[in-house]
């Protein structure tokens, strides 16, 4: 197996077109798994860790440009303001030593339906970046999920960063597991609020071929939501809410939870989230 180690953007995307069948690795938290069980024995390795470039974030026009390699562990200190909602999912993430070295744009280009960091992407209307030599683009992160651990990036491309608009409202993340910590999650869900244009936001992870939105909800719940006198939901609304959002699912059985597991449990999360970012929103200050 060949090992390629670039030390610049430019030398990482010439190496990826030259290399097209070449994995990209920076914390290597998912690869080094399937590389370990022998699930998958790729011709190159192309090793990201000395690309700078990837390993930085800016603000632009409302938005976070965060680095492809920027690690969960510095999401969380270094953005909890701005991006809640992809902190908090941060947190769930494995141990300390592999929020160290997981990045984001990692979990985006393993495009595992159970990535932590997914839900929260979609809810919050992120789009990926996407680099080769032959320039950049931008795909919505609704759009960027194809199939089962498959994006929408061509063999020529490297994801090197995410745009996220920075939160303007409340945000949460939940998933559920076999227990609190260095779980894969058997569901989750990300919501956000956006008061500014009145809209909802939703992401469902783990419970169906790509992560997904829960559209119907969404629509749904901004039109029940009272943005300026910010009442109560009522107890029916929510209730719905939860429905909506677990009907938006298409799980399946597996080792590690049932269909109907995954649906029952999204509904509950949903409410909860729900509870958790309305109450927010009522505290916030204008």
């Amino acid at each position: 197996m060949e090992f390629l180690s670039p030390t610049s953007l430019p030398d990482a995307l010439a190496a990826r077109a030259e290399h097209p069948g070449a994995v990209p690795i920076t914390g290597g938290t998912d690869v080094m798994v399937e590389l370990n069980f022998d699930r998958h024995r790729p011709p190159a390795l192309l090793d990201l860790t000395r690309v700078p470039e990837l390993a930085t974030w800016d603000r632009v026009d409302g938005h976070v440009r965060l680095g492809a390699g920027v690690t969960y562990a510095r999401v969380i200190d270094e953005l909890a303001p701005a991006l809640p909602g992809l902190a908090l999912a941060s947190r769930t993430v494995g141990s300390p030593q592999i929020r160290n070295r997981g990045t984001v744009g990692g979990n985006l280009g393993a495009a595992s339906p159970a990535g932590d960091a997914h839900p929260v992407l979609l809810a919050a209307g992120a789009e990926v970046e996407l680099a080769s030599v032959s320039g950049v683009r931008r795909v919505p992160a609704a759009e960027f999920y194809t199939g089962p651990k498959r994006h929408a990036g061509r063999p020529d491309e490297l994801v090197t960063a995410v745009w996220i608009p920075a939160a303007t409202g409340p945000q949460q993340f939940s998933k559920i597991g076999t227990r609190n910590a260095m779980v894969i999650a058997v569901a989750a869900f990300g919501l956000a609020l956006h008061p500014e244009r009145q809209a909802v936001g939703t992401g469902i992870g783990s419970a169906g071929p790509t992560p997904l939105r829960a559209r119907q909800a969404e629509a749904f719940l901004a039109a029940e939501l009272d943005w300026d006198s910010r009442t109560d939901v009522a107890d029916a609304a929510a209730a719905e809410f939860g429905r909506l959002v677990a009907a938006a699912a298409s799980p399946i059985d597996d080792v590690r939870g049932t269909a109907a597991y995954r649906r029952h449990a999204l509904g509950v999360m949903a409410r909860r989230c729900l509870a958790w970012t309305w109450a927010d929103h009522q505290r916030a200050e204008d």
